[in-house]
């Protein structure tokens, strides 16, 4: 490393000295006496040093200017947290999440199925399934038939952070385990509204419908707004495991069929040798189907009461590949954690997901 130079304004200028009076007398008798002489060499002196602020200003220091480098990072762009897929409207993000409890009946088909994010099916009593259809991306006029909730329920939704539940009621002790939840109560009798009775010629049980476009609409001042509840893959990312041609879930009494559609890219879903389709007639279908084995305790005038929170084997079909693995959680407001049998994270694809909860051994890969 070179010195630093100091600037030459900071030195001292170096002066010739003043000569002795003697001297310069004696140098003016000397000259006189030398008459006009013109052989004398006329002699000038020249200084005995140079200023040194009289030199020019040089330096050898390379200047090196440094540009840096600027990086531009992007924000990835928002997606809907309960299906993975692009947002259009951000501010609808900031809704809750709808529940809301359909019956699953061959002779009484179900309304409203296709613009849910998230379906569950759940075994009940009778020995039976019930749904829960879950909206928040995408909305619909007509849902239903409605029918009554479960003590289940209560753990099964507490991780869509408060979401509203769209019911038709149930017994003293359901009733008062879901007003004393975090789930929003928007049972029939407190739906202003927003549920109403379809003409339909059918017994009674079977006619009660919600319009979810109202419910969007309401105010829920103890509503939240729901967390993603799984991973999903990058686009053009390929799904892990291994193909699989769909999945056959036993669901007590019912017998479920899911097929891997290659045209669609979606699972076509059967039920009891049937496609299982809305009264409209469009079919039920699914990016996904994940399948959570659950241990059912008798619960409330023995009900099957589904253990949610802990761990249990879990059959992720998407892409037309299944991955098996496990499922865990820790408490009923966390998401499923879904862990191939590697330890590795099952990423989903986006779009609809539809989550069957069958008993243990229940579930068979094609």
């Amino acid at each position: 490393m070179r010195s630093p130079v100091t600037p030459s304004s900071a030195r001292p200028a170096f002066r010739r000295r003043a000569l002795p009076a003697v001297l310069l007398a004696a140098g003016l008798l000397v000259a006189a006496c030398g008459g006009g002489d013109s052989s004398s060499a006329e002699t000038t002196s020249a200084p005995d040093t140079i200023a040194v602020d009289t030199l020019p200003a040089t330096t050898d220091a390379a200047t090196t200017t440094t540009e840096e480098a600027t990086t531009t990072t992007e924000a990835p762009a928002p997606t809907w947290p309960l299906t993975g897929l692009p947002v259009a409207d951000e501010a609808l993000t900031q809704r809750p999440a709808v529940v809301v409890k359909v019956g699953n009946y061959d002779k009484h088909p179900q309304r409203g199925s296709a613009t849910a994010d998230i379906i569950y099916e759940e075994i009940i009593n009778a020995n039976v399934s019930r749904f829960a259809f879950v909206y928040h991306s995408q909305s619909a006029p007509e849902v239903g038939p409605i029918r009554s909730g479960r003590r289940q329920d209560v753990d099964l939704f507490g991780s869509l952070n408060k979401p509203v539940f769209a019911w038709a009621g149930g017994n003293k002790t359901v009733t008062a385990e879901v007003q004393s939840s975090d789930l929003v109560d928007l049972s029939q009798f407190k739906c202003n509204g927003s549920c109403y009775r379809s003409g339909d010629d059918k017994p009674v049980e079977f006619t009660l419908m919600f319009n979810v476009d109202k419910v969007f609409t309401m105010t829920f001042e103890n509503a939240g707004i729901p967390a993603p509840q799984f991973e999903y893959l990058d686009a053009g990312e390929a799904p892990a495991g291994k193909p699989s041609a769909g999945a056959l879930v036993t669901m007590d009494s019912y017998n479920i069929d899911w097929t891997w559609n290659p045209a669609t890219l979606k699972y076509d879903r059967v039920q009891n040798g049937r496609v299982d389709a809305d009264r409209d007639g469009t079919p039920m279908t699914a990016e996904n189907v994940v399948v959570l084995e659950m241990v059912y305790l008798p619960g409330i005038s023995g009900s099957p009461d589904a253990q949610s929170v802990g761990k249990g084997e879990a059959w992720v079909f998407t892409g037309g590949n299944v991955v098996h693995g496990t499922w865990e959680r820790a408490a009923r407001t966390d998401p499923f954690s879904l862990i191939d049998d590697d330890g590795n994270p099952i990423e989903l694809t986006p779009g609809r997901t539809f989550i069957e909860l069958p008993r243990d051994g229940g579930t068979t890969a094609k």
